[in-house]
Order: C-alpha cells, then structure tokens, then sequence
C-alpha cells in the first residue's frame, strides 16, 4: 500500500481560471457605447450653447442729429466692422439727417416744409451737441478733426458702407418729418423697429446715440 507524501510547508495552489476572450470584447464594446452616448450628449448640449450666445455682431440706434454723436457713432461702427464683425445701424428721427443727401423744400406739406428748414440738409450741416455756436463750432471742430488727420463724417459714412455697414432708416420716422426716401443717400434700407429688434436681439452690444 503506498501512501502520497506531501512537503512540509508548501501549498499546492490550482491554476487561476482563463478568461473568456468573447466577454472580455463584449464589456469593450458596452464600454465604447456608452462613450459613444455620452459623447452625442456633450455634444448636443454644446449645440445648444451656441444657439443660445448671440452672434459677432453690434447694432447701433442713431438719434441724434449732432455732428460730435453721429461723429462716434460711425467710429464705432466702422472700427466694429473693421475687426470682422456684422453691424447695423437704425437712423431714426434727428439722425436721419445723417442720411441726407440735400434739403428738399417743393413738393411737401406745410409742416413738413418746416421740419426740412428747421434740420440739417446733410452732414456737412451737423452742429455740435454743445458750443455750436450757430455752427460756428462745428466748422472749428471739422478744421482741427482735418489738422490732426481724422476722418471727417463724410469719408465715415463712405467707409461703413464699403465695410458693409447695414444702413437702416426708420419709416415712421420719416413718415412724421415727411422725408421720403429719394431724399436719402442711395441704397439706404427703409425699416421699422422690428427690423432694428431682429439685429439687436442677435448682437453683442447694442447702443443708443
């Protein structure tokens, strides 16, 4: 009869179980899924985000009729332009004289007439908002504005336009001045406040001048 000796000391340990490669691929696959998900989830909820910022772009309303307000109004303006940005600018009563190609008398209603002798013909007819001094001045101001090599309004407004400055004038504005459009410069849109909202409600900043 033989007996099994066993070394004092040692432990006979059994071999660890292999692992089934076809689970070890299905926890891969359920693991690549479920950061497939999470991804389309980041990636909705980004979608989302931008829709809410608003766009690159400014929008501007134009009331007065000064020459040192229209005067920054288009520094802004074109500066914004300049660095890449859409912007749009609303003229509505007093700043539409900034539109203005000349006074026009004939053809209109009495009070009309008055309000057509009583604004600006054009830029070059802007007074200061202080020290104007019966235009004296706004000749003052455009003399030092040349001797220091500043754009003048004029060469502004030309500039937005070839930087694609939206031009918006206000109808009911116009309808109250009674100012049609030919009295303006070419091209000018004609619009309302919803069309000023529309720019407004997608821009970075909106001003009022």
């Amino acid at each position: 009869m033989s007996t099994a000796m066993t070394t004092p000391g040692l432990e006979v340990r059994s071999a660890p179980p292999k692992e089934d490669p076809a689970a070890g691929i299905i926890s891969l696959q359920e693991r690549l899924a479920e950061l497939q998900e999470r991804l389309a989830s980041l990636e909705q909820a980004h979608q989302e985000l931008r829709g809410e910022l608003p766009d690159n772009r400014v929008s501007l309303v134009v009331f007065s009729g000064d020459l040192d307000k229209v005067l920054a109004a288009f520094v802004i303006a074109t500066g914004a332009a300049a660095v890449g940005m859409e912007v749009s600018i609303f003229f509505t009563f007093w700043g539409l004289s900034a539109l203005k190609k000349s006074r026009r008398i004939r053809g209109k209603k009495l009070l009309e007439q008055a309000f057509a002798l009583l604004t600006p013909g054009n830029t070059n007819s802007l007074g200061l908002s202080q020290r104007n001094f019966g235009g004296i001045g706004a000749k003052l101001m455009r003399k030092m504005m040349r001797a220091n090599g500043i754009a003048s309004v004029e060469e502004l407004v030309r500039m937005a336009r070839d930087l694609g400055v939206r031009f918006v004038a206000c109808q009911m504005s116009m309808d109250v001045m009674g100012i049609s459009k030919d009295e303006l410069l070419d091209g000018i849109e004609v619009g309302g406040v919803a069309t000023f909202l529309g720019d407004a409600a997608r821009s970075k900043a909106s001003l009022f001048i």
